[in-house]
C-alpha cells in the first residue's frame, strides 16, 4: 500500500501548496506567472536534452523488433509493416503504433491454470483503456488551446463542438472529461487488482496517474461546480503566450491549484517514463529497417579489421580444399 499512499499523499500536498499560497499569502503572481514560465523552460530543455542524448547513442546493429517475414528472395512474400525494408514502411509502422497502439492491440494475457497449463487470452481492455485515455487527453489539451487565441481557430472550434455535442448540462458537458477519468481509473484498478502488476509497479508509476486524475478533477470542478470566470484566465493565458510579466487578475485559488499541478506534471515529464511520448519516434526497435541481408552494420567502436573475400580465402586454402574434396570455384 505504500506504493499507492505515498504518491497519493504527494499529490494532495502539491495541491495544498498553491491553495494555501494564494488564499493566505497572496502568491498569485508566483503561481500564475513564475511557475508557468519555469515549467515550460524545464519541459522544453529537458525534452530536448533527453532526445538529443538518445540520438547520440550509436546503434550499429539492426535491432528492430519484428514479427513478420523479412524481405529476402523475390518469390517469398515479405511483410512490409512488421518487417520494414524501406523507410516509408518504418514510417507507417511507427504511426500505427503512435495513433492506434498497434503492438498493445496484439498483447496477450498469460495465465497458469491447473495441469499446469499456460493459457493465453486476449487482453483488449488494456488496449482500449490506453487508446481512449491518450486520445481523450490529446483532445482536452487541444480544447484548452482556445485560451491562447483571441478568436477561436476553426479546427479547435470543431473539436470543441464535437466533444460537447450532447449538450446535456449547463455549461455543456465534455465527453472527454468523463472518458479520461474512466480510462485512467481502469489503469489504476488494473495495477491494484493484479498481483503481478502490484509487484512490478513503483511509486513512480502511480504518481503521474494520480497527478493527472487530480488535474482532471480540479478542472471539472472549475467548470461544473465552482464556475470560475474564464475571462481573466484567457487574459492570463494570452499574456503568457506574449511573454508578458504583468500580474494576473484575481481568478481564484482553485484555478491556481489546477495550473500548479499542470506545471508540476510538465516539470516531471522529461525525467519520467512519460518520455515514451518522444522516445517512440526514435526507438531503434521501431524505426530501424530490417535489412541485415542487404546492408552490413558495422560496430563503430570496434577496431577496424580487414575482411577477406571468398576468392582470397580460396586462393589460400585451395589445395587443402581439394584434398578434403570440397568444391572450389577456381581449379
Amino acid at each position: 500500500m505504500k506504493k499507492v499512499l505515498m504518491p497519493l499523499l504527494m499529490v494532495v500536498v502539491l495541491a495544498l501548496i498553491p491553495f494555501i499560497g494564494v488564499t493566505y499569502a497572496g502568491l498569485d503572481y508566483f503561481f500564475g506567472v513564475v511557475m508557468p514560465y519555469t515549467a515550460a523552460a524545464v519541459l522544453v530543455a529537458g525534452f530536448l536534452y533527453r532526445m538529443i542524448d538518445w540520438l547520440r547513442r550509436p546503434v550499429p546493429f539492426c535491432i528492430t523488433s519484428t514479427c513478420g517475414q523479412e524481405k529476402s528472395l523475390d518469390w517469398i512474400r515479405p511483410d512490409p509493416i512488421e518487417s520494414p525494408s524501406k523507410p516509408w514502411h518504418a514510417v507507417i509502422r511507427v504511426l500505427s503504433e503512435v495513433l492506434l497502439f498497434r503492438s498493445l492491440f496484439r498483447n496477450n494475457r498469460a495465465e497458469l491454470r491447473q495441469g499446469p497449463d499456460l493459457v493465453y487470452g486476449s487482453h483488449k481492455w488494456l488496449w482500449l483503456a490506453g487508446l481512449v485515455f491518450h486520445w481523450s487527453l490529446l483532445i482536452i489539451v487541444i480544447r484548452h488551446a482556445r485560451f491562447f487565441f483571441a478568436a477561436m481557430p476553426a479546427p479547435i472550434d470543431f473539436i470543441d463542438g464535437a466533444d460537447r455535442f450532447l449538450d446535456i448540462t449547463v455549461p455543456a458537458f465534455y465527453m472527454t472529461d468523463a472518458i479520461v477519468l474512466m480510462a485512467v481509473s481502469y489503469l489504476v484498478f488494473r495495477r491494484l487488482q493484479d498481483a503481478r502488476m502490484r509487484v512490478i509497479s513503483l511509486q513512480t508509476d502511480f504518481f503521474p496517474i494520480f497527478l493527472i486524475i487530480a488535474i482532471a478533477l480540479v478542472g471539472m470542478s472549475m467548470r461544473y461546480v465552482t464556475k470560475v470566470d474564464i475571462m481573466p484566465v484567457k487574459a492570463l493565458a494570452m499574456g503568457l503566450m506574449e511573454f508578458s510579466l504583468d500580474a494576473p487578475s484575481p481568478i481564484g485559488a482553485l484555478f491556481y491549484v489546477h495550473l500548479f499541478l499542470v506545471c508540476v506534471l510538465a516539470i516531471y515529464f522529461p525525467f519520467s517514463k512519460l518520455m515514451h511520448m518522444g522516445a517512440i519516434f526514435i526507438s531503434p526497435t521501431r524505426t530501424l529497417l530490417n535489412n541485415s541481408r542487404e546492408k552490413r552494420h558495422v560496430n563503430p567502436w570496434n577496431k577496424p579489421i580487414r575482411f577477406r573475400t571468398y576468392t582470397e580465402y580460396e586462393d589460400e586454402f585451395r589445395e587443402k580444399m581439394k584434398k578434403a574434396k570440397i568444391p572450389v570455384e577456381k581449379e
